[in-house]
């Protein structure tokens, strides 16, 4: 009677750990090599402080242009946070929030900058990432920079 028990036992626990590990989702991610020509893609475009996050903020790569001031490092993070967390574009995120008074204290969170330069990067559908540019000449100038670069790694800046 103890073999049966010891085999009922052993066969009901095999069975309930097949069980025991939910079926989770899968995600794209940037990875470090993704990352490093996003950054060489940018810097190609214009001189700049360059910062690429994985889909879960983690830094992946930042790199500083020639003569580019040392704010830009961390304004470029914090750019690509923004983008990351908001799944917007730092620039039309800024401007939505100053057009509406209950935003106004978005700019006192010290991981947002509302300033344009951050990007979401997208494959298909699924975040995978963000990227910030900062000290290429201004907002414009550094989102355009970053569009660039995420166009030349085949990523798109909004879901499709």
């Amino acid at each position: 009677m103890t073999v049966k028990y010891l085999i009922a036992s052993l066969t009901i626990g095999l069975s309930s750990a097949a069980f025991a590990a939910p079926d989770l989702p899968r995600h794209a991610d940037l990875d470090l090599k993704t990352a490093r020509l996003l950054a060489d893609a940018a810097l190609e475009n214009c001189t700049a402080t360059v910062s690429v996050l994985d889909r879960g903020g983690n830094l992946l790569v930042t790199l500083r242009g020639d003569g580019i001031g040392p704010h830009n490092t961390a304004a470029s993070q914090r750019k690509a946070y923004t983008a990351l967390s908001t799944k917007t574009p730092t620039r039309l995120f800024a401007e939505r929030a100053r057009n509406n008074p209950e935003t106004a204290n978005l700019n006192t969170l010290d991981e947002l900058l509302l300033l344009g330069g951050g990007l979401p990067l997208f494959a298909g559908k699924e975040l995978v990432g963000a990227m910030g540019v900062a000290g290429s000449g201004g907002g414009e100038q550094d989102e355009s920079c970053a569009t660039k670069a995420a166009e030349i790694v085949g990523l798109s800046i909004i879901r499709t």
